[in-house]
């Protein structure tokens, strides 16, 4: 996944279930829920709820090579499960991966160069995730599944045949300097959402397109009408005589400019469960701090900058459903903003992810009853 340029947005939407009997999936797989995938690395142990402790579950992985690097790259979103921890930053932990293309592999070092697409291409393939697996036919040797890798550049996707490949055993790392105040938990203790896949489209597809707009945007009139009369009403109550404090309209409607424009991002596709716009704006359902530049702390790896890079949607909510047979996930959250690194630092040849920024905004309406 990856946008074309500054506030060309992609949108990320539920594409069917990943059945892991059926489907295998690498980090180069775009989804919500299961298990993380990793490079070829010795497999990392999963983050801790800052908060609580608990075991931190996978609910985003996302793809998203950036132009003219030689890295594959992924980022990884988790957040703690526990209703008592929903909407709490600490609870929300991000990270990337980057690694090379195996020597002699198309795009990797020594190997072809893949052909180049441009983003429209990879979203027109965007509904052909994973591949069904199949009986190895006797005689047959060197059997190989069919793969979709993207290739690196920006908005490229191949398809290549690679020998089956066992999962990386699970062992204990070494904690980089990067993450020594992450906190780990083994894997076995970890819990999963029901795996998707995402599909992903451009913004300005949905744009102008009145059958799916009209009945979204009838709902954000009758909300903003329904709203203001009720500001209206406590007005002229305080106006006769009732007392307390006067309320301006457009606090009683949450906002103010902010909330109206992420309402109406939104409907242009209410099934979007990702926003993803690297170097972009993002979108705030209330208003934001005046300066995100002193909120978004520095790369702990080199000191530079982050940028925004993509923000989690309202509709993932219900999504998430847990695969243990336990009760419901209650987490509850109007948007998460993941911000990374601006240069996407890397040291050739690390196993260790890197630690990123997440930015939670809950739901408004919460406000009102505190």
């Amino acid at each position: 996944m990856s946008s074309r340029g500054q506030d060309a947005a992609l949108l990320g939407v539920c594409d069917g279930e990943l059945d892991s009997g059926r489907h295998r999936t690498s980090y180069l797989t775009n989804k919500v829920g299961g298990e993380p995938d990793w490079p070829d690395w010795p497999r990392p142990e999963s983050p801790c709820c800052g908060r609580c402790g608990g075991a931190a579950a996978l609910l985003l992985q996302v793809y998203c090579p950036l132009a003219a690097s030689r890295y594959h790259r992924t980022l990884h979103v988790f957040a703690c499960p526990s209703s008592a921890c929903s909407g709490r930053p600490e609870a929300w932990t991000a990270l990337r991966c980057q690694g090379l293309e195996a020597p002699g592999a198309p795009g990797g070092p020594g190997g072809p160069s893949p052909p180049r697409q441009e983003a429209t291409d990879w979203c027109d393939s965007a509904e052909d995730w994973g591949e069904e697996e199949e009986e190895e036919e006797p005689g047959r040797t060197g059997g190989g599944e069919e793969i979709q890798v993207q290739d690196g550049t920006e908005g490229g996707l191949l398809r290549l045949s690679s020998a089956n490949k066992e999962k990386a055993p699970v062992c204990e790392t070494d904690v980089s300097r990067q993450l020594q105040d992450l906190s780990l938990t083994p894997l076995k203790d970890v819990p999963t959402f029901r795996p998707f896949f995402i599909s992903v489209a451009e913004e300005s597809d949905f744009c102008g397109e009145d059958k799916v707009l009209d009945h979204a945007q009838q709902l954000l009139k009758d909300y903003e009408r329904r709203e203001g009369r009720v500001a209206g009403g406590l007005e002229e109550e305080e106006e006769g005589g009732g007392g307390g404090e006067k309320y301006e309209k457009s606090k009683a409607r949450h906002g103010d400019a902010v909330f109206s424009r992420f309402m109406k991002t939104v409907s242009l596709c209410p099934q979007q469960i990702l926003r993803y716009c690297r170097g972009g704006s993002p979108v705030f359902v209330t208003k934001p701090p005046s300066s995100m530049e002193q909120v978004v702390p520095r790369c702990s790896r080199c000191g530079g900058s982050r940028t925004f890079e993509l923000q989690l949607m309202p509709a993932l909510v219900g999504l998430l459903q847990r695969t243990d047979g336990s009760a419901q996930a209650e987490l509850e959250f109007s948007t998460v903003l993941v911000y990374t690194c601006t240069d996407s630092c890397w040291t050739e040849g690390a196993h260790t992810p890197l630690e990123e920024f997440c930015f939670v905004q809950a739901d408004p309406d919460q406000q009102l009853f505190k």
